[in-house]
């Protein structure tokens, strides 16, 4: 396995909500240590780009990262899209689930999953 990065400043940014979460679906699915987080965009969505947000394996086109405890795939084309972003969870009584808050978006959908670059 390639080794993981350290860098002073992280790419992206997971809240201590968004960490349990994590942790708690690596826990229900009952991943091996092999997984990651893997964060990312991919065309689409009513913006232009919607971001990626699951487990996966490494592979060679990720950098690794360790943020917050967790182990993070990012492939290395997507940094432009995401640094700087922070992924948090919300838990209200009108919305549920992960939220993105993307400095690098000119513009963003109603529902938050996409955006415009």
């Amino acid at each position: 396995m390639s080794e993981i990065k350290e860098t002073l400043i992280q790419p992206i940014t997971l809240t201590d909500g968004a960490v349990k979460q994590l942790k708690r679906i690596m826990t229900e699915k009952d991943l091996s240590a092999e997984h990651g987080l893997r964060v990312g965009v991919k065309g689409g969505g009513c913006s232009g780009f919607s971001y990626i947000l699951g487990f996966d394996a490494k592979t060679e086109k990720d950098d690794s990262f360790v943020i917050n405890g967790m182990t993070v795939y990012m492939e290395k084309s997507h940094a432009i899209y995401l640094l700087g972003i922070e992924i948090d969870w919300m838990d209200g009584l009108n919305n549920r689930g992960f939220t993105f808050n993307n400095p690098n978006a000119k513009d963003t959908c109603g529902c938050g999953t996409s955006f415009s670059a």
